[in-house]
């Protein structure tokens, strides 16, 4: 551990991201390789994940889900509708717009793949008991919040 004297840690800012960094690449490696043994990638495990707990949802719904954006979106819903996984709907209300559900074949796999995942992703994290998840969840939340405050401030203009 990084310290800043003899019998004190590191609590910088830069130490804090850089440990949050590791921990979130260590996490996302095991995530990665549970996904990728159902043959998908990350942004098509979590539009068919959206679409097994939300139920249909148009394409800019699905992006705000997956925070990707309208082009990414569509060429993840080509690719998955390519597979059988996913089939566009007109809206009811709306003829512009498409609703995207899953197929039976969509709902079988990620129904399987979450499954998995979820096991896969306790077995990643079991070093960590209801009370450390407890108390970290509410830290990660605001870290994310106040970044996020931060991100979308105006920032000070130089002149």
């Amino acid at each position: 551990m990084t310290t800043t004297q003899q019998d004190e840690p590191d609590l910088s800012a830069v130490h804090l991201w850089l440990l949050l960094w590791k921990a979130s690449r260590a996490v996302e490696t095991v995530s990665t390789r549970s996904i990728a043994t159902h043959g998908m990638g990350a942004t098509d495990f979590g539009v068919l994940e959206a679409l097994f707990h939300k139920g249909p949802l148009t394409v800019t719904q699905l992006g705000q889900k997956v925070l990707l954006t309208s082009g990414s979106m569509t060429t993840a819903v080509d690719r998955l509708e390519r597979r059988g996984l996913v089939i566009r709907h007109d809206d009811t209300r709306d003829r512009r717009t498409r609703v995207i559900h899953l197929t039976d074949e969509g709902r079988s796999l990620i129904e399987q793949a979450f499954a998995c995942h979820r096991d896969e992703m306790e077995s990643a994290l079991a070093g960590f008991s209801r009370e450390d998840r407890a108390l970290l969840l509410p830290l990660l939340r605001r870290l994310g919040h106040v970044a996020e405050d931060f991100h979308t401030a105006p920032q000070p203009q130089e002149g």
